[in-house]
This record gives structure tokens, sequence and C-alpha cells, in this order.
């Protein structure tokens, strides 16, 4: 895939495209990796590569949830904000016994299901807001299928985003070339070599 969607024809397309890209981007930032590498936060921030792929896996699917169940809510977590709050923090880490490979299986097969329910959902269908969650809006009843796929790709973006800062941090490599590894095409010459400095 390159760098940029495809171009598009109509609201659905678009939507699935530039999130078809945003999933690919992960792939990009972990292409090469070893496990170690996956697992290390190399920058000022505890964020690994592994880790933000895992969360990125999870957040598909608790949107995507709410977007299968729609217009009806969906029955929501039970447990107290307390033990919700830490296995969202265990999202981040990608644990000693989780390989890279399978962290990018469970992403692949929730990437599928996040575009199937692009293609066929309806976009203008309510989703409703839980109310008890403490950072959701209480003035608004219901999101829209088409805003929540909205949101999805803002989320995929920040999180590859930071992913291309930790993925530097681990070796220099940048986003265009790491696309050229992974599609086995040749960089511009003006694109930075990994660790070297942009060609005038």
């Amino acid at each position: 895939m390159p760098a940029m969607p495809p171009p598009i024809a109509d609201e659905r397309a678009g939507l699935k495209e530039y999130v078809a890209a945003q999933q690919y981007a992960f792939h990009a930032i972990a292409f090469g990796l070893t496990d170690e590498q996956a697992r290390s936060a190399p920058s000022v921030s505890s964020l690994s590569i592994g880790g933000l792929i895992k969360h990125v896996t999870s957040c598909q699917a608790g949107w995507m949830e709410r977007v299968a169940a729609a217009p009806d809510m969906t029955e929501g977590d039970k447990r107290p904000m307390e033990e919700q709050a830490a296995d969202y923090g265990d999202e981040f880490v990608m644990g000693e016994d989780e390989t890279l490979a399978q962290i990018l299986a469970k992403f692949d097969e929730q990437n599928a299901e996040t575009i199937r329910l692009i293609e066929t959902a309806d976009l203008g269908a309510a989703v409703p807001i839980p109310q008890h969650v403490p950072w959701f809006p209480k003035d608004v009843p219901a999101w829209s299928v088409r805003w929540v796929i909205f949101h999805m790709i803002e989320e995929l973006a920040r999180h590859a985003g930071q992913g291309d800062i930790v993925r530097e941090s681990i070796d220099g490599a940048t986003l265009y070339e790491l696309l050229a590894g992974l599609e086995d095409w040749e960089p511009s010459p003006w694109l930075t070599p990994w660790g070297k400095e942009a060609v005038s």
C-alpha cells in the first residue's frame, strides 16, 4: 500500500481507505523489528511499538462492538472502573511472553473486522453513548456510526504518529523508508536514510 489512500468515489470508500491506510502504518513502523525491539521503550515515553499495536487493536475492537450493536447499546463492562483502568494500562505494554508476530496477527484480524463493518454498517445509525463512562459527554445521547469511523481514523493516526517517534528512537528508521522496505521499492534519494543526514 502506498503512503496515501487512493482516489475515492464516495464517503464509504473514503472512510474505508483512510482507516486502512492508518492500519497499514503500524505494519510499517513494526517492519524488521525483533521482539525485544518491539517491546522496548527507547524514548522519554513509556510507549513501545508492540504496546501501541496492542492498544489500537483493543481500541478498534471496543468501538466496532458498539458499531455492530447500533442502534442498541452494548452490554458494556460491569467491572469497577479501577479494574477497567488497570486493563487499559496493560494494553500499552508488550509482555515478555508476547511476540510481535502474535500481536500483529491479532491486529490484522481486528483490522479485517473493522473494514467489514465500514463496508456494511449503516453510517447514519445511532451509537448510544454510555453515560457511566466519565470521559464520555453527558449532554449527547448518541454518536452516529459515521462519527465513530472518523474517530477511528483519529485514534489510529495519533497512535501511528507516536509509533513513528518510538521507531525512530530505536534505529533511526522513518516512515517512508519503512514503507519502502515493506513494499520492496526504492525510496526517493531525498528521503533521509536511516541514521544519516538528509540529501540536499
